[in-house]
């Protein structure tokens, strides 16, 4: 039996246990406060912020929310993500950490002003 793919974010938030969506749910209200116009799709599986192209992407692990921002988000703001585990375009964020909401909001922000200027 193949389990279907959640279409939305609701979808997605809601198959994860109780800890994972008090953090998903909280990550996309404070995205939705700074990428207001964004759409909302699943891409890669995840939940995905875009317009015309992907901002930002996050999603749920057992240890720890990843943030999608992209390899040049991470070396941008690699000063402020110090306390953080990353990779070339991943933020992991462990659940036993408070969500960073204005460093986030920071990287969203960036990434949707510089996609824009990717046209």
């Amino acid at each position: 039996m193949t389990i279907e793919k959640p279409k939305t974010f609701q979808e997605y938030i809601e198959r994860q246990d109780e800890t994972k969506k008090e953090y998903l749910y909280q990550m996309e209200a404070l995205l939705k406060e700074v990428l207001p116009d964004a759409k909302e799709k699943i891409s890669w599986g995840m939940p995905t912020f875009y317009m015309e192209k992907n901002i930002i992407h996050f999603a749920a692990f057992k240890t720890h929310i990843g943030i999608y921002p992209g390899a040049k988000a991470i070396d941008v703001f690699k000063e402020d993500l110090q306390e953080y585990s990353t990779s070339k375009g991943a933020i992991r964020i462990p659940y036993q950490d408070p969500l960073p909401k204005k460093l986030i909001q920071m990287i969203a922000l960036w990434c949707y002003t510089n996609r824009k200027k990717e046209k």
